[in-house]
C-alpha cells in the first residue's frame, strides 16, 4: 500500500499541472477553443497527461503574435456588412477588380502560365503542393525563365509540400537564382507555432498586382489530371487590382515568417479597374479572429433565399453546423455538394453525423460521382466567396487560407451557375441512422475532427 501511494501521488500531480498549463496558457494567451476542442484536450489531459501534455505543448495553440499585412489605411464607409465585418478584423476594404474565372483544369492552367510570364519585377508563389509531373516541371521551367529575364521570382511551399520534392529539385531553383523558403518544415523552427498549423493559401502574384488563385495546388491532378486519371473538378481564377495587392501584402507576411527577404509593394490604385467590388480575406492564425468562419456564421444568419456551397471536405465545428441548420429551418434553400468519395476517408467517416443533422433540417446534400476539390459558397444574389478554404474545422480554425469575396451580381451568379451545373451528376445523401458502432466511431474521432 505505501509503495503504491507515490504513484498515485505522481500521477495526480501530473494531471494537475496537465490541466493548469491548459488553462494558463489558455488565459495568458486569450485562446478561444470550440468547446469540443476544449473539452478534447482536458479529458486527454486527465486520462493521459504524460502523452496529452507534451502534443498540447507541440500542437495546442491556435493563434500566432505576428504582423498580418503593412495595410494600415482607415475604415471606409462599407457599403455591405461583410465589408463592415472584414474591415473589422484590421482588412483592406473592397475596391474594384478585374476577375475572370477558370471553367475547367484548362483554362486555369493558361492563366497560370499567363500569370506567371506577365511579371516584369516580381513574380512570387505560395502553393502546399508542386508536383513532381508535368506541371511541376512546367512551373519550375516558367520560374527560372522569368529570372532569365530579369524578374526576381519566390517560391514558398509548406512543410508537409516540401517533403514530397527532392533536394535536388530546391538546389536546381536556386541555383538558377529563383529564391526558395519552406513555410514551417517539420524539422526546423524557422517558423514560428506548433507544426500542425499548415499554410494552404495557393498564390501566383504578378508584380504585386495581378493574382491567380483558388483550390488547385500546382499539380498535374489538380489542371489536365494525370495518365489514365481524370482531373479533379476544382475552382480557380484570376485577378487584377487592390485586392490582388492585399493578397500581396499577405504574402510578404508569411515570406518574412518564412525567414525570406522582404519586397516593397507598391500601392495599386484601383482608378483603372472597374468591373467588380471584391475584398481579400486571409485566414489562420495570424488573424486576430477566425475570419473566414465568422463570415459563414454571420451570412448563415443575413440570408434570405439560398446558400450553394461546394467543398471536398465538410467537417464543421458545432457552430457552423447550427447556423447552417438555423438558416435552413427558417426557409432557407441549401444546396451542399461534395464528393461521395474524397482523398481523405477519415474525414468522409467523420462528416456524416454533421450531414444526417443537416439533411433533418432540409438541406440537400449532393454526393458527387468524382473527386471535387473546389472551395466556394454563395448566398443569396449578395455575396459570394471563393478560395483555398474547406468548409472544415481545420481550414477554418487551424490553418494559414485565404478567399476572396464577391459583392457583384456578374461574378456571384458565375459561381452560382457552377455550382448547380453539379447537382444533375450527384445522387442525394443517404440520411439512414447509424448502427451503434459506427455512432460510437463517429463520436470518437469528432473529439480530433479539427486535425482531420
Amino acid at each position: 500500500m505505501g509503495a503504491g501511494f507515490p504513484r498515485v501521488t505522481v500521477h495526480s500531480l501530473a494531471i494537475v499541472i496537465s490541466v493548469l498549463t491548459y488553462v494558463l496558457t489558455t488565459r495568458v494567451e486569450r485562446e478561444r477553443r470550440p468547446p469540443s476542442i476544449a473539452i478534447a484536450w482536458v479529458l486527454g489531459m486527465m486520462a493521459f497527461p504524460y502523452l496529452v501534455l507534451p502534443m498540447y505543448l507541440l500542437f495546442g495553440r491556435r493563434k500566432l503574435p505576428r504582423r498580418i499585412s503593412r495595410w494600415s489605411g482607415r475604415r471606409s464607409f462599407a457599403q455591405h456588412w461583410a465589408e463592415d465585418l472584414i474591415e473589422s478584423f484590421g482588412l483592406p476594404p473592397a475596391a474594384r477588380s478585374q476577375v475572370r474565372f477558370h471553367q475547367d483544369g484548362i483554362e486555369s492552367h493558361a492563366g497560370l502560365l499567363a500569370t506567371m510570364k506577365s511579371a516584369d519585377r516580381r513574380l512570387d508563389i505560395c502553393t502546399y503542393i508542386l508536383g513532381q509531373d508535368s506541371v511541376g516541371r512546367e512551373v519550375t521551367d516558367v520560374m527560372i525563365a522569368c529570372v532569365q529575364r530579369g524578374v526576381r521570382v519566390r517560391f514558398l511551399i509548406d512543410g508537409v509540400g516540401a517533403l514530397q520534392l527532392p533536394h535536388s529539385w530546391f538546389r536546381r531553383l536556386n541555383a538558377a537564382g529563383v529564391e526558395t523558403a519552406i513555410f514551417s518544415p517539420l524539422l526546423a523552427r524557422k517558423t514560428q507555432g506548433p507544426r500542425n498549423l499548415r499554410n494552404h493559401r495557393k498564390w501566383t502574384l504578378a508584380d504585386g498586382e495581378r493574382l491567380w488563385t483558388g483550390g488547385r495546388n500546382l499539380a498535374a491532378e489538380y489542371f489536365m489530371g494525370l495518365p489514365g486519371t481524370a482531373a479533379w473538378s476544382d475552382l480557380s481564377f484570376e485577378l487584377a487590382g487592390p485586392a490582388a495587392a492585399s493578397a500581396a501584402l499577405q504574402f510578404e507576411a508569411d515570406w518574412e515568417a518564412a525567414g525570406g527577404e522582404p519586397a516593397e509593394v507598391p500601392p495599386v490604385s484601383e482608378e483603372q479597374y472597374s468591373d467588380s467590388r471584391t475584398q481579400f480575406l486571409p485566414s489562420g492564425p495570424d488573424q486576430t479572429e477566425d475570419t473566414v468562419h465568422a463570415l459563414l456564421i454571420d451570412a448563415c444568419f443575413q440570408a434570405t433565399e439560398r446558400m450553394l456551397a461546394v467543398t471536398p471536405y465538410f467537417v464543421p465545428d458545432v457552430s457552423l453546423e447550427t447556423a447552417m441548420r438555423l438558416a435552413a429551418r427558417r426557409g432557407v434553400k441549401i444546396d451542399l455538394c461534395i464528393p461521395a468519395k474524397s482523398n481523405h476517408i477519415l474525414a468522409d467517416f467523420v462528416r456524416n453525423r454533421s450531414l444526417r443533422a443537416l439533411s433533418d433540417a432540409g438541406v440537400s446534400i449532393h454526393l458527387l460521382p468524382y473527386m471535387n476539390h473546389a472551395k466556394a459558397v454563395v448566398f443569396d444574389d449578395d455575396i459570394a466567396m471563393c478560395g483555398s478554404c474547406n468548409l472544415d474545422s481545420r481550414s477554418l480554425l487551424l490553418n494559414y487560407e485565404s478567399a476572396v469575396v464577391f459583392y457583384d451580381a456578374q461574378e456571384i451568379e458565375w459561381l452560382a451557375r457552377w455550382i448547380h451545373a453539379l447537382i444533375p451528376a450527384a445522387t442525394a445523401f443517404d440520411n439512414r441512422a447509424p448502427g451503434l458502432w459506427r455512432d460510437i466511431g463517429e463520436g470518437l474521432l469528432l473529439t480530433v475532427a479539427y486535425q482531420l
